[in-house]
């Protein structure tokens, strides 16, 4: 929406108008995302996966009752002119969405992000003890890496919210969209999301460091501009997440280290080995056990000077070997990780299998032969 200026959010009574019924289906199945679209019955989206409901077939006519209800003047106008729209609804003080209204074919439809004010911690996700040590690290870049729907965001607001809970300081987000609610406990966090509380990432990190924040979540890492302001960040004693799409920490520092023309690579290469503290890669796996539905697998990453003179020296392809030799300062093998979970009786070997970076590795390792890790450096 080239040219528009960010949405202000619009609250609602906690009956409110008859959208919110709907809403409350998906909070109370606890949905990732709705949607709505004329000639279907809404879904949801759970576990990944979009499902029917036994809800009624939308109509054009029930479309527009049910979605213009819901927006002030100013919004309606706005939909109306540019055939899309982005805002947040809330629904009482601690459930929210975060919605886009757009046309195709002529008809409107609705998708509809569900924001968790449930924070789950460490323990509820599975995550190891390292996470703790990372978190409360003064300074340094974290980035949180792995596929599309691996759990990145949930892993970082856990850290996010431990932080919160355990450090006097002032935590800012900038995210698209926004996720997870925090509430301020030992910290303040400050939450900006863009197309409705800032036009976009630029202006956001232009005047990121004017907030007076300790720890910073920038989101993806998806351009130079962002990572330069998040080691820049970094360097001058804040502490910074972000994520990435990417497989493991060596994958992460060449996709970071493309984003820059090749002149300014080098230079980019210096300025990581210097600002980054972890590189947290993770997937997530079906779990075996009852009531617990997926469990993630990590490698874990941390910047000791070792990490440090691969990354200077263009070595990062040596990376996994100073991972395996360093577990003991809480760096983690993904390797290692997925054999545990398998022993334990978490993951099903095939799965396993699937998901790991060398399968012959992992065969060794279940019966308990793991490589050399000599000669790194």
């Amino acid at each position: 929406m080239a040219g528009e200026k960010p949405i202000t959010k619009h609250r609602n009574s906690q009956n409110g108008p008859e959208l919110n019924k709907y809403f409350r289906v998906a909070i109370k199945t606890q949905a990732n995302d709705l949607h709505l679209k004329v000639g279907q019955p809404p879904k949801l989206r759970l576990y990944g996966r979009l499902k029917d409901t036994t809800g009624e077939i939308l109509t054009e006519a029930r479309m527009e009752q049910l979605v213009f209800e819901i927006l002030t003047p100013a919004q309606k106008q706005i939909f109306l002119e540019h055939g899309t729209l982005d805002f947040a609804h809330e629904i009482g003080e601690e459930d929210r969405f975060r919605i886009n209204i757009f046309r195709q074919r002529g008809f409107i439809s609705l998708a509809a992000r569900r924001v968790s004010a449930n924070v789950p911690p460490f323990q509820e996700l599975h995550l190891p003890k390292t996470l703790e040590t990372i978190c409360d690290r003064a300074q340094g870049l974290v980035l949180v890496v792995g596929p599309t729907g691996c759990g990145k965001t949930t892993t970082i607001a856990s850290m996010i919210n431990y932080i919160n809970h355990t450090r006097s300081c002032h935590i800012v987000t900038v995210e698209d969209p926004i996720e997870y609610l925090f509430v301020d406990a030992k910290a303040i966090v400050s939450q900006r999301e863009i197309g409705i509380d800032v036009k976009d990432f630029e202006d956001a990190l232009r005047y990121l460091m004017r907030q007076d924040p300790d720890v910073v979540f920038v989101g993806e890492m998806r351009d130079a501009r962002t990572v330069t302001a998040g080691m820049r960040a970094a360097e001058t004693g804040h502490l910074v997440f972000g994520t990435m799409h990417s497989a493991n920490a060596s994958q992460a520092i060449h996709r970071l280290l493309d984003l820059f023309p090749q002149e300014e690579r080098n230079l980019t290469r210096q300025t990581l080995s210097l600002a980054l503290t972890a590189i947290i890669s993770q997937i997530l796996l079906p779990c075996i056990k009852e009531e617990i539905d997926r469990i993630p697998a990590l490698e874990i990453l941390l910047a000791n000077p070792a990490v440090r003179k691969l990354i200077s020296d263009e070595r990062e392809a040596d990376l996994p070997s100073v991972i395996r030799s360093c577990q003991q300062e809480g760096m983690q093998d993904l390797t290692d990780n997925l054999c545990k979970l398998v022993k334990d009786g978490s993951i099903d070997p095939k799965d396993a299998y699937n998901y790991a970076p060398n399968k012959d590795e992992l065969k060794m390792a279940l019966k308990g032969i793991r490589t050399s890790t000599s000669g790194i450096l």
